[in-house]
């Protein structure tokens, strides 16, 4: 079925005012998470450009279609850039087109700074979207500041498309590090791991990624800084101490090599190749290695310090399995890669359920913005 492919927000909300079927929302269609959508495609790919960049007061407006690397791009001629660090999810997914910012969004997509900048949602400013009747809505502006009433702009962050369809976003931006370093223990099992990792990110030295990972070499504990040279050199220096009963730690300063790794990390390229279901948990860091032993054959990258594990496990493992050790610990599991009929986001406890049921009749009374993506298949 071929797509719509609205070129303006008067076309768009046209569009969903006068559809009388569902609607399957995407922007890039890199991200296909949640339950399949059997609906009219409806893609945001053509609603793009730079409404407005201000780099002295660290503000970008832009419109909600318009490319990730291409808002990258426009921010490096700045020396600023996203802070939160968005995913690239199409090497894990095995999708192709280009990632929008409004889809970054919409699904909430956050790196491995998010420990120390934030989540995407924190940068968000400003939005404007349709709603399921086809009406134009704006929420924020372009300052962070704090409001009063309902804050439609975070609760649009991580939405999917089911409460709206986003077309413009104002966003804060940051100014680009100068250096980076990445300090990297080798040989540590999960345990030892993730206690230096938190050992570290309660350090006063300002880690800006704390991941662990499986190598080709063995086991790698990566710490990262950024900074000022003289800064991240000094910081680095002090991690090394502070970890030096785990063993050598070896010191990268070579941006390409940075840039690599973390993107690496970033991007899950562990589990692109092979077969396989991947599992997104989000736990207390010292459960994480113990809610990974509980699943059998399960292979796990560490970020965030722990508190995001990425999980191969062989492919139609039982989604109880899982959600079982992780809900005992209290975390939450999202089916990102497998078979997801029968439902990809963490069951909802009845009073939430009942609270985002709300939600979505005041924004979709019709049920037609990507109607069952965050439950169940029929």
């Amino acid at each position: 079925m071929k797509a719509l492919a609205p070129t303006s927000e008067a076309e768009l909300a046209e569009m969903v005012a006068s559809a009388s079927e569902p609607l399957r929302i995407m922007g890039g269609g890199t991200r296909p998470i949640g339950v399949p959508v059997n609906g009219q495609p409806l893609t945001t790919s053509r609603l793009t450009g730079v409404t407005l960049y201000e780099p002295g007061a660290l503000t970008l407006v832009v419109q909600a279609g318009t490319p990730v690397e291409e808002v990258r791009k426009t921010l490096a001629a700045e020396g600023q850039r996203l802070a939160f660090e968005p995913m690239d999810h199409r090497g894990l997914l095995g999708t192709t087109g280009e990632p929008t910012i409004g889809g970054v969004f919409a699904a909430n997509v956050s790196g491995p700074r998010r420990i120390q900048a934030g989540a995407a949602r924190d940068f968000l400013l400003g939005v404007r979207f349709v709603d399921g009747q086809g009406q134009v809505t704006r929420n924020g502006g372009r300052v962070m500041k704090n409001v009063t009433g309902y804050d439609l702009v975070k609760l649009m962050a991580g939405s999917y498309g089911t409460l709206g369809v986003l077309t413009e976003l104002a966003l804060k931006v940051l100014p680009a590090s100068h250096h980076t370093a990445t300090i990297t223990l080798s040989g540590l099992d999960d345990t030892t791991a993730v206690a230096a990792l938190s050992r570290a990110l309660g350090s006063p030295f300002e880690i800006t990624g704390a991941a662990h990972r499986q190598t080709a070499d063995g086991p790698q504990t990566c710490l990262r800084i950024e900074g000022f040279e003289k800064s991240v050199a000094y910081r680095a220096g002090q991690i090394q101490t502070l970890l030096a009963d785990l063993g050598a730690a070896k010191v990268e300063t070579d941006p390409d090599t940075n840039t690599t790794l973390w993107q690496d990390i970033r991007d899950v390229a562990c589990f692109h190749d092979g077969e396989g279901d991947i599992w997104r948990l989000s736990v207390k860091p010292s459960d994480a290695p113990g809610i990974k032993a509980q699943v059998d054959g399960a292979e796990a990258l560490y970020d965030w310090g722990g508190g995001l594990v990425w999980l191969r496990v062989p492919q139609n493992t039982h989604a109880d399995t899982i959600r079982a050790a992780v809900n005992a610990a209290g975390g939450h599991a999202t089916l990102i890669r497998g078979n997801r009929a029968g439902g990809a986001f963490q069951p909802l406890s009845p009073p939430i359920a009942a609270l985002q049921d709300g939600l979505r009749a005041r924004f979709d009374p019709r049920g037609i913005l990507n109607p069952g993506l965050m439950g169940r298949a029929a």
